[in-house]
């Protein structure tokens, strides 16, 4: 029900008084014209809705849209009822449709006529994979050291090597226990190093490596017809364990070590700054330190080395 305004009331009360007074009484008491009382008196059917202003937009305008073009627009819509705007507005051009962007956009909005936006197609992730007992697999990964954090003595030191220094991570998935190592490169030898160290740190045995398609860990995204085995695929399989690569451009395949590098941007490199090679050693070995220790709401605010731990050793 639309509003009542004083318009309306005023309108109603000048009707009653004419009818019960004249019509000549009431545009004289009201000031008004006669006219005016008879109008409103033909519209009134006792309701105050009945007085309310009626829209005065016009009914035609001489640039409305004509009916070829109506009918263009209409078929065009029908067929394709999710193009955006402007995709639309080309199509129509093509088959001569001749008015701006603008035009075509209020017509549209007026009709209800905008395109039916279809929701993105919603990812859903499979099952997780739960690990048994530690070491049934691992995350492997390296990350930059962003270069704000090396002064002095490191920049130039990393400059020699590409201007970086890298962090290998490992992390058991089943008790989120991580080692960690700097290096001043990042390749096959590295990763082969890399792993033969955790090995001897790990007190449990090892049985499958995950990581990425990084050519320090694979040839697989070199190009070429034939995939040789890198140095650190071949120290795996001298040391027994089972190399899995997570599908290409997929980095969430290996989320547990890539979560663990973004806790390293925010806790860590946010706020350390290293001054040589072997003073971002010890501080990552620190850092390593805080980390196994505190308690995380996936291990029911265990932390990792009570978890690892508190397995028992074969």
């Amino acid at each position: 029900m639309n509003k009542i305004t004083q318009t309306a009331r005023y309108r109603q009360s000048l009707i009653l008084y004419a009818q019960k007074n004249g019509v000549t009484a009431a545009a004289i008491r009201y000031r008004t014209y006669r006219q005016y009382i008879y109008r409103w008196m033909k519209r009134y059917d006792g309701t105050l809705q009945s007085l309310e202003d009626h829209s005065h937009r016009p009914h035609s305008h001489p640039k409305q849209h004509q009916p070829e073009e109506i009918k263009l627009i209409d078929d065009m819509r029908r067929r394709n009822p999710h193009a955006g705007l402007v995709v639309f507005w080309a199509k129509l051009r093509q088959r001569g449709y001749s008015r701006s962007i603008s035009g075509l956009y209020r017509f549209l909005r007026k009709r209800g006529q905008m395109a039916v936006k279809l929701p993105n197609p919603k990812y859903i992730p499979k099952p997780y994979e739960k690990m048994a007992y530690p070491g049934q697999r691992v995350q492997i990964d390296v990350k930059y050291v962003p270069k704000a954090c090396l002064v002095g003595e490191a920049v130039n030191d990393a400059a020699e090597n590409g201007g970086y220094y890298y962090q290998y991570t490992f992390i058991d998935e089943y008790s989120r226990f991580r080692y960690l190592e700097a290096f001043k490169e990042h390749s096959s030898y590295s990763s082969a190093e890399f792993i033969r160290h955790c090995v001897k740190k790990f007190p449990y045995a090892i049985e499958c490596v995950q990581t990425d398609n990084g050519a320090e860990f694979t040839t697989r995204m070199n190009g070429s017809k034939e995939e040789r085995p890198t140095l650190f695929q071949r120290t795996l399989e001298e040391l027994g364990i089972r190399h899995k690569l997570i599908k290409v451009f997929t980095p969430r395949h290996n989320g547990k070590v890539e979560r663990s590098h973004r806790k390293d941007n925010e806790y860590f490199y946010a706020s350390h700054k290293f001054y040589s090679f072997e003073d971002f050693q010890k501080q990552l070995a620190v850092w390593q330190y805080k980390y196994n220790d505190f308690p995380m709401r996936p291990l029911n605010w265990r932390s990792p080395k009570q978890v690892l731990f508190s397995f028992p050793l074969v």
